[in-house]
């Protein structure tokens, strides 16, 4: 079998972007948190998604397309570090001598004797399970007041060097390559924030949309959405909604939404509706539109035994939806 390449891969498709959004409602998942993995990083890292669709379908692609229309909000988690050679994420931070480059190095801490003015290492301090200035011999009890942390000092024990600050390089436990700051990857790790009500044009079509499908399909329809539909002529017709119940021929509903982030929505959406319809002649025919459609559109709506409903959030949609089923 052919596999498929990495740009077919990352295709996503707004149908299944739209079911994902609405598993998510019926989940009652209100935020989408990355979980880091050792070995993965954070590409795929979303286990309560990976837990709707299994972990073979790339997530991220997903969650971009419902964030674009609206139905997520994302917001920076984490910033990773990639290898430059192998891309991946499996990095860890090593500190190095500034002098040799070797990471054979040991930490301590410096201690200043507050009374004498005496500072070195902490290692020389210690005596047992005291701590005695090495100048004046007096042992030193309260931190803070007989003696204070002056810092951090490193050695390295391959050059024999003394320094304050040491040198961060990455090294990958995949590939091995040692990279420094200015040679890494840095990629943005997003948390999502599931929206609860449109804030624009296209997320209060996929909040129509996710609404309409759950009512429907708990009262018994069969739904498909988007849904293709052939019509008398032989020609085949696109609907954002259609609903079957029993045969297709005794009982068909189909419903297109419009959205306009003005106050109204124009004619144009009721024209084409009508286009498909008159081919298509289901039972019954319905126009969603937010907020509100246009007094021409209203008119001719009634001319064409078109169905509308007008709404601003989804419980207004479901409730008209109701009068008319």
């Amino acid at each position: 079998m052919k596999k498929k390449s990495q740009k077919e891969n990352s295709k996503v498709d707004k149908h299944n972007s739209q079911n994902l959004l609405k598993r998510i409602h019926e989940e009652n998942i209100t935020e989408i948190e990355p979980v880091y993995n050792p070995e993965k990083g954070c590409k795929n890292c979303y286990p309560v998604i990976e837990a709707i669709i299994g972990s073979d379908v790339e997530i991220e692609p997903l969650l971009e397309e419902i964030t674009e229309s609206g139905g997520l909000v994302k917001e920076l988690f984490d910033k990773t570090i990639l290898c430059p050679r192998c891309n991946s994420q499996y990095i860890s931070t090593r500190y190095n001598c500034p002098y040799c480059n070797s990471f054979d190095i040991e930490k301590s801490s410096l201690i200043e004797h507050t009374k004498c003015g005496y500072m070195d290492v902490e290692q020389k301090f210690r005596k047992k399970k005291k701590i005695v200035c090495p100048k004046c011999n007096n042992i030193l009890k309260k931190e803070d007041f007989d003696y204070k942390k002056a810092g951090v000092w490193c050695k390295c024990n391959n050059c024999s060097k003394n320094f304050d600050i040491p040198t961060p390089t990455h090294f990958c436990r995949i590939c091995g390559t040692i990279s420094t700051f200015e040679e890494v990857k840095l990629k943005n790790v997003y948390s999502y924030i599931v929206k609860d009500s449109p804030k624009s044009g296209s997320s209060a079509s996929e909040f129509v949309y996710i609404a309409v499908n759950n009512f429907l399909e708990k009262k018994g329809w069969k739904v498909k959405s988007p849904a293709s539909i052939k019509g008398k002529s032989g020609a085949e017709y696109s609907f954002d909604i259609a609903a079957f119940k029993g045969s297709k021929k005794d009982k068909t509903i189909v419903i297109d939404i419009a959205v306009s982030s003005d106050e109204i929505v124009a004619e144009q959406p009721v024209v084409a509706l009508f286009a498909k319809i008159f081919d298509v002649s289901p039972k019954k025919s319905v126009l969603v539109t937010v907020p509100k459609l246009s007094k021409n559109g209203k008119k001719m709506a009634k001319l064409y035994n078109i169905q509308i409903i007008e709404a601003k959030n989804q419980t207004q949609v479901i409730d008209r939806l109701k009068e008319i089923l």
